[in-house]
């Protein structure tokens, strides 16, 4: 599917989008941005992903990998379905971001108690077939929220020590204790469902398709790992025995410590990847295709004992990748995916990833770095591959050049030669760039569509503040750029 034709298309988040509150969501913001992404000729949209964000509000931390995010329920469309008035729909006046999710979170529970009352009974029967369509992730998941909230926040492991190792005659008491909170989670999950099922239905009939994002961990403090621990290295107490990382490099002397608890693989294999399979088909039911992060750990991954303060001392372990992809294949039909194949890739890596026919990503970024040539150089690709300028944990384009190293052998000067462009209009010549290569799609961040600088930066690895925050502004997306960028994918053949 990613690979049928030669196409375009961007890459935004919800929240990335201008909107009502605080962010955009899956109401009018969300249907205005399809309608001009068919005007600027882009058959394709690819999301962060769209569960529950986690710490820092980084939607790669999330409590739920099957979830969706209560933050992207538009509260317009609730509006429209007779649980919201419209003078409940007013923006906070301070601006502040933590009014908005106040605000949010409010009007959210509001027309939850209305449907309850049955002020929308059209929805009650849809609200009943949602949570037997979604009963074997959607229980855990609301009993967890309702838990995780009576609970103060804490994590899972610091619950009471029945609930937390999930004694059967305590969840029955506390599902009993907690049936309203319970339910309220159950309903802003039905919202989700629906509001996207109607959003994905405009963006189809637009001749758009949705691109989603998979993580390849899940955090400790969720409720994949409180609901399924033998799938995970969890000593008696529920923390893990070991974690996620990766080795030292050229990039950090003690190595990266993401602290993800791991997977029990080989006995995810002898159960046929139940767990994995659930996984997908939930994304698959949200996307038409979906870019599977850290596509390394579906061949070997870096186990770092739990108790370590860096990454330095782990070691390498084997994953039945190869069965797994198999085990997808039978089941779906097809592998419409997408391998984040970036950073140091393995031969067995590259193997693993073309013996399926999966497309990698090709991020021009990357492409000047080596006076003596890239891999990411646009005239050493295959047509079997996805080319971006940036990905959200890069820099914007403008930001990157400007930081650039100068003189007649530096890094920008490379740049300007291969693209024959200018300083100022160095986004436009790298989509351009793009667009001209032989891989069959080009995705564009937004903020490069636009031409903006670093202030712009969706999320900078190893900080933990400040990320994930942009925004665009209302009235940036106009039509006459939607004509200028509809014009160059008409050039390069990239329009259907």
């Amino acid at each position: 599917m990613l690979h049928e034709a030669r196409r375009a298309g961007v890459l935004a988040h919800l929240t990335s989008l201008p909107g009502p509150v605080d962010h955009g969501d899956l109401g009018p913001p969300a249907l205005k941005f399809v309608d001009w992404l068919k005007r600027a000729g882009q058959t394709w949209w690819q999301m962060l992903p769209v569960v529950p964000p986690g710490y820092g509000g980084s939607p790669y931390g999330s409590p739920s990998t099957f979830a969706g995010s209560p933050a992207l329920v538009s509260l317009e469309l609730l509006r429209s379905d007779g649980l919201l008035r419209r003078s409940e729909l007013v923006p906070p006046l301070s601006g502040r971001q933590r009014a908005g999710i106040e605000l949010r979170q409010t009007r959210l529970a509001l027309a939850c108690e209305r449907l309850r009352a049955g002020h929308a009974p059209h929805l009650t029967r849809e609200l009943e077939r949602f949570r037997a369509e979604q009963a074997s992730w959607l229980r855990d998941y609301c009993l967890y929220a309702a838990l995780k909230r009576a609970h103060g926040g804490l994590s899972w492991v610091d619950w009471d020590e029945p609930i937390a190792r999930r004694r059967a005659p305590a969840l029955e008491r506390a599902s009993r204790e907690l049936t309203r909170e319970i339910d309220e989670h159950a309903m802003v999950q039905f919202f989700f469902q629906r509001q996207w099922s109607a959003l994905r239905a405009h963006a189809h009939a637009a001749g758009v398709r949705l691109l989603g994002d998979m993580p390849m961990f899940v955090a400790h403090d969720g409720v994949d790992a409180w609901a399924n621990p033998e799938q995970f290295f969890l000593r008696k107490d529920g923390r893990p025995s070991v974690v996620a990382g990766v080795p030292p490099d050229d990039f950090s002397e003690t190595g990266q410590l993401w602290g993800n608890p791991l997977f029990r693989w080989e006995k995810m294999k002898q159960n046929g990847f139940g767990w994995w399979l659930a996984r997908l088909a939930r994304s698959l039911e949200l996307f038409d295709a979906v870019r599977l992060d850290h596509f390394i750990g579906f061949h070997r991954y870096w186990e770092v004992p739990a108790d370590a303060k860096t990454a330095m001392h782990g070691r390498f372990v084997l994953v039945p990748g190869r069965e797994l992809l198999e085990a997808t294949r039978a089941r779906f039909g097809g592998l419409p995916f997408l391998a984040e194949d970036l950073g140091v890739v393995t031969d067995d890596v590259v193997a693993l990833r073309r013996s399926f026919g999966l497309p990698g990503m090709k991020v021009l970024h990357f492409a000047f770095s080596d006076p003596n040539g890239s891999d990411y150089l646009p005239h050493r690709y295959d047509e079997h591959a996805v080319v971006y300028t940036g990905t959200h944990d890069n820099d914007t384009t403008v930001g990157w050049f400007r930081g650039l190293p100068g003189g007649r052998d530096g890094e920008r000067a490379r740049v300007l030669r291969y693209t024959a462009g200018s300083p100022k209009t160095i986004h436009f010549d790298l989509i351009r760039l793009a667009y001209a290569s032989v891989a069959k799609l080009a995705i564009i961040p937004l903020q490069d569509v636009l031409g903006l600088d670093s202030r712009a930066r969706m999320n900078t690895p190893g900080t933990s503040q400040g990320n994930w925050s942009w925004r665009a502004k209302p009235g940036q997306l106009t039509p006459p750029l939607a004509a200028e960028l509809q014009q160059l994918a008409r050039t390069y053949e990239r329009t259907p």
